[in-house]
């Protein structure tokens, strides 16, 4: 029978906690919201088929609620939204998902909570259909399995790598014992990077305002004044949550197209290195046939890259593989659904585009069977769109930029340009192939979901209107920021000799997920104990199951990770349907070891 401790008392010292009694195999799954809850639903799911024990206790770790977890509580603002459309996001495996263990499926949120699939959710409805979606897993296990919230931080672990671990949690003198540990840590707190100390400590001296990268919920705003230039670094979804809270947060409102203050905003200043806000979620749905994908960057295509003893090079020997995988997608959907826009049969372009060694090859053979530019796929553009764009002044900028935001929004939601959609299937499917790889570096990351995870189409019309209302000014690319002369100053070469001056700068983005500056120190103790980390500072996991790697690539047999501090992190919180979702690989993937480590542990009477 399941059960859920959601404040559990501390144990007098030397008292064993029953819940803890050695007979009984045990897994702390440190992490209880998204991925820890679809974990948890792994885990039901397979059990009946691998765990044969007579009993098992599973330990969810986390100071907040299970199900939301930190990211999706119910407790927040209801203005901050999902950036995803209801129908697109759900906690269920389908046919599509290549994993060994059983196909539960269960509702999207659209269909749970009765909403227009087109709808775009705040976070308080998410968090009630994780809440959901924890609770039917906790049900569905099996009656020796019993499941015990702790709202607390695990702190360290320790243990040797042939026995039974020990979690230790803040404020418990006692730690859980553990079979097996599975961090599902989400979005962490970390550390300030050299610039942003720096930052800091002259915003201390000289009594100025640096709100540095979090979770924009849970930023203090108070201190950043009505009517004062804002600097902000950063445009993307951190920017339009705080866009959001500084606004209507404040009371003010939109009427149409027009946005009408409140007195109480900030001018908010906003600059990135592309300059840009991400693109908008597209808001039509896919008719016709689906781009056959994968097509050129395939499991046989990742097996030959892991293969290479030299090892591979993502430049030169992985981008070509997703360049012409997202060129296909693109094509393919532009020769079937807009034929009339194409001057050769898509027969002949396949094959030719299959044939095609180089970039310079292809690009002639487009050239010859698209002939509007506006329909070629030209991913350098859509990156870095203001690359050696120049404007003669500030005020010349804003009117270019909100032409281009208006002209992203009309393509994104005009069916004529649906390649723009086959061009996302193939980032996913894309996505879905890279995780394999494990570390690629950062780079690809941003790329994807600055084409494919962008704000809702509404969000980037406020944006517009903000804009028009003179409370939103846009910087440019590029974007350099220096603390000098008691402000900060900040510029960009897209608008040659502008400067901004303010007394408060924010850096709009989460914290970089990074094992060695996590302010966490359950991650910083798993480094001083031997775990590896990638070159940009992920945890090293096996892209397999999740087991948490050491120095000389040793998987340790009791200790796994998943999520967005790893090497193996996947493209979001939550899977859009019939996709073949990456994240349910892997939460299945890491059930099955689990359950069947401590299946086997228990028959061999393995070390307790």
């Amino acid at each position: 029978m399941s059960s859920d401790t959601l404040a559990p008392s501390p144990a007098a010292p030397g008292t064993p906690d029953p819940a803890h009694a050695p007979s009984r195999p045990s897994l702390v799954i440190v992490g209880a919201g998204p991925r820890g809850t679809g974990l948890l639903e792994r885990i039901a799911a397979n059990a009946p088929e691998l765990y044969a024990g007579p009993g098992l206790d599973i330990h969810l770790v986390d100071p907040h609620p299970p199900g939301g977890g930190r990211i999706w509580r119910q407790a927040q603002s209801p203005l901050l939204w999902m950036n995803s459309h209801a129908e697109d996001v759900t906690m269920f495996t389908d046919e599509t998902v290549t994993m060994d263990g059983p196909v539960r499926e269960g509702p999207t949120l659209h269909e749970w909570a009765g909403l227009d699939g087109a709808a775009f959710a705040d976070r308080q409805l998410q968090g009630r259909y994780l809440r959901w979606v924890y609770e039917r897993a906790r049900a569905e296990l099996p009656e020796s399995i019993a499941v015990h919230h702790h709202a607390r931080r695990a702190v360290r672990i320790s243990g040797p790598r042939d026995a039974r671990q020990q979690v230790w949690l803040e404020g418990r003198p006692q730690p859980l014992l553990a079979d097996l540990v599975i961090l599902a840590i989400g979005h962490l707190d970390a550390e300030l990077d050299d610039e942003q100390a720096e930052l800091a400590a002259y915003a201390r001296d000289h009594k100025l305002v640096h709100l540095p990268p979090d979770f924009t919920a849970d930023t203090d705003l108070s201190a950043l004044r009505p009517g004062e230039p804002v600097l902000v670094r950063g445009f993307g979804l951190a920017f339009v949550d705080l866009m959001v809270l500084l606004t209507e947060g404040r009371g003010g409102r939109y009427e149409g197209d027009a946005y009408l203050p409140s007195g109480r905003e900030p001018v908010l200043y906003v600059g990135s290195r592309r300059g840009v806000p991400y693109h908008s979620k597209i808001g039509y749905d896919w008719t016709g046939d689906r781009p056959p994908l994968p097509r050129f960057l395939g499991p046989a295509e990742i097996e030959g890259l892991l293969a290479r003893p030299e090892g591979f090079d993502f430049r030169r020997d992985v981008w070509p593989l997703v360049e012409k995988e997202l060129g296909f997608a693109h094509y393919h959907r532009l020769f079937t659904a807009h034929a009339e826009r194409t001057a050769m049969a898509w027969a002949d372009f396949e094959e030719k585009y299959a044939a095609a060694t180089g970039p310079a090859e292809t690009r002639a053979l487009v050239a010859a069977a698209v002939p509007d530019p506006a329909d070629r796929l030209d991913l350098t553009a859509l990156d870095r769109p203001l690359d050696g764009v120049r404007y003669a002044s500030h005020e010349d900028f804003q009117d270019g930029l909100r032409a281009y935001i208006e002209g992203d929004l009309k393509r994104r939601h005009d069916p004529s340009h649906s390649a723009d959609l086959g061009v996302f299937l193939g980032l996913l499917s894309v996505y879905g192939q890279l995780v394999r790889l494990g570390n690629i570096g950062p780079w690809w990351h941003g790329f994807f979901s600055h084409l494919a995870s962008g704000p809702p189409g509404p969000r980037l019309r406020q944006m517009l209107a903000l804009s028009r209302a003179g409370l939103l000014r846009f910087v440019g690319a590029d974007m350099t920021v220096t603390a000098e002369h008691g402000v900060f100053r900040a510029g960009s070469p897209t608008v040659p000799g502008f400067r901004v001056e303010t007394r408060a700068l924010v850096e709009a983005r989460l914290p970089e997920p990074t094992v060695r500056r996590a302010r966490d120190s359950l991650l910083r103790h798993l480094h001083a104990d031997g775990a590896a980390e990638t070159p940009e500072g992920l945890l090293r996991v096996d892209p397999v199951d999740g087991r948490i790697l050491d120095g000389a690539g040793r998987p340790h047999p009791r200790r796994f990770a998943l999520g967005p501090y790893t090497d193996a992190r996947t493209p979001g919180a939550f899977t859009r349907p019939r996709t073949g979702g990456p994240a349910f690989r892997q939460n299945d993937a890491a059930a099955r070891s689990a359950l069947a480590f401590l299946s086997r542990s228990r028959t061999e009477g393995g070390a307790r």
